[in-house]
């Protein structure tokens, strides 16, 4: 039995509202063909993945109103166990129109007071030991800054836990002092921390190297449609392609891999086989209406290569 806690972070999680439109007017009335209402959130995708691949996790956050509540529901229904922090206000409803062109209306989200902030952190002080794993995922919510994300990182290094981080270009190298676990920008992200455009493999492994300089451990770097690259702590770097299939719709895909890459990480310690079921999962996100099915995932993995440089 693996012996540590998986904890997921969403500091401002969503409900999106995904409407289809034929052809949308600005200015008019437009009928909806269809709607669903999905959970959302970085980190909250990265709970629904674990629990698929098998690993019980606790999602945290702040939630807040009848929205908050549909968030906790769906979780529950899919097994994770849900910790959040309830704030004033109702957690957000993100609209997603799908007509002749895609567009997207993301809500800004409640306030998180301090006090609700130290309310979180507390369960953290409280309850996290070593080996714990703990995803934070997505940026800040109105009221967070900077601090919270390193606060969480003091805290992870501290207890000797796995600290996973996957957010924006400022809020991950302001948390690279506390040694991260894992980091996963893509190769855009990775460039613009270093304000250069990356070209080529060699180049992506040169300026993931040095985020490692500055204090990241393992680093999964996503290329799209060109697979990854991960660098390990110890120097290793391994390349991973993609399946073939056709992308439905690309939200979530990241945070899959991420899920996919701790968690076979978790159970095999294995870099290879971990980024190739990572690369597995990315893209039975991408290939799915909502996150992928674990039947879609173990259909892909055998469809992966991974090499060795």
């Amino acid at each position: 039995m693996l012996n540590f806690v998986i904890y997921t972070i969403t500091f401002n999680p969503a409900v999106d509202l995904v409407i289809q439109v034929d052809q949308c007017q600005l200015g008019e009335l437009n009928r909806s063909k269809g709607e669903a209402y999905v959970a959302g959130g970085k980190g909250i995708n990265v709970s629904l993945v674990l629990q698929r691949l098998g690993h019980v996790n606790y999602a945290t956050g702040f939630v807040g109103g009848f929205t908050g509540q549909y968030i906790k529901d769906t979780l529950i229904q899919e097994g994770v166990k849900p910790l959040f922090v309830e704030v004033d206000g109702i957690t957000r409803v993100n609209v997603k129109v799908k007509s002749q062109e895609e567009t997207e209306i993301n809500a800004a989200g409640p306030q998180v007071s301090p006090e609700k902030f130290a309310e979180l952190l507390a369960i953290f002080e409280r309850d996290l030991g070593a080996d714990d794993v703990v995803f934070l995922a997505g940026n800040a919510a109105p009221g967070l800054d900077v601090k919270a994300y390193t606060a969480i990182a003091k805290l992870c290094q501290e207890r000797d836990a796995k600290f996973v981080l996957d957010t924006n270009k400022q809020l991950l190298t302001e948390c690279l002092p506390y040694r991260p676990f894992v980091i996963k920008p893509n190769h855009h992200e990775l460039g613009e921390i270093f304000g250069v455009s990356l070209k080529d493999e060699a180049e992506i492994i040169h300026y993931a190297k040095k985020l490692q300089d500055l204090g990241a451990r393992h680093i999964i770097v996503s290329r799209g449609g060109e697979g990854a690259l991960l660098l390990t702590e110890d120097g290793q770097v391994f390349s991973s392609d993609i399946p073939k299939g056709t992308v439905v719709n690309s939200v979530g895909a990241g945070d899959s891999m991420l899920a996919g890459f701790v968690a076979t990480y978790l159970e095999t310690g294995d870099f290879a086989q971990s980024l190739k079921r990572g690369a597995a999962t990315g893209s039975a996100t991408a290939y799915s209406v909502w996150i992928a099915e674990r039947q879609l995932i173990d259909d892909l993995v055998d469809q992966i290569h991974v090499v060795a440089h």
